[in-house]
């Protein structure tokens, strides 16, 4: 992927937010100054289990990671998110709570609001006219061989197997851990978090990835204009 722009539509919480600075410290970034956030007291070995998801910032997905189809342009992908964000209210998401999620640890909403799936789906189609079809090594990334034939089918449909009834919203905290380290990382990261304030999904996020760098927010849109 070296040289390779890259795109993204995701959730990101508002900058200063109590759930942002939650999240930056977490990851040890923030992608929306691209700069480095101290971890936690008690917590500075987080550095060993978030190489991954410190590449994308605190984000939840909407429209996975893409390179632009021929003839499409950062400037047309932010006029379109523009004009989506505008047609659709704040979505209520309410309490989220730490938990594991398959391999990794992430918050996720107690109990995610119809809305959510839909909103979701609908930046998935709405976004895919930007979105270059995957290569062979881009597909190879995925784990074709792990998923299942409905999962296959989605990928190579819509270039990320985790759309539509497959979406579950998911900030996620770490890397894929091994089974013994997951609970012990739940609990810790469940006291760090504490008792959120109930989420509301209040904009749609527009980030680029350079080369092999972080992802960094080039805008972050409010939902209803």
């Amino acid at each position: 992927m070296t040289g390779t722009t890259r795109y993204a539509l995701y959730f990101t919480p508002k900058p200063g937010s109590d759930l942002a600075r939650f999240g930056n410290a977490i990851l040890g970034y923030d992608n929306h100054t691209g700069t480095e956030i101290p971890r936690p007291d008690g917590l500075a070995d987080l550095a060993g289990v978030t190489d991954s998801p410190r590449v994308y910032g605190f984000h939840a997905t909407l429209k996975a990671p893409m390179r632009l189809a021929p003839g499409t342009t950062e400037a047309g992908l932010l006029a379109a998110a523009e004009a989506l964000a505008a047609d659709h209210p704040p979505i209520p998401v309410g309490p989220l709570k730490v938990a594991t999620l398959g391999a990794f640890t992430a918050l996720i909403p107690q109990a995610a609001p119809p809305d959510l799936g839909l909103f979701a789906a609908e930046c998935v189609a709405a976004f895919e006219p930007f979105r270059a079809p995957l290569t062979e090594s881009e597909t190879a990334r995925r784990k074709p061989e792990r998923l299942s034939p409905r999962g296959r089918a989605l990928l190579a449909a819509w270039g990320y197997p985790h759309v539509f009834e497959a979406f579950r919203f998911h900030m996620t905290l770490t890397d894929a851990l091994p089974e013994a380290d997951r609970a012990p990382w739940r609990e810790r990261l469940a006291a760090a978090y504490g008792a959120g304030a109930p989420l509301t999904l209040d904009a749609l996020s527009v980030l680029r990835q350079d080369g092999a760098g972080p992802f960094r927010v080039l805008r972050r849109i409010a939902l209803g204009g």
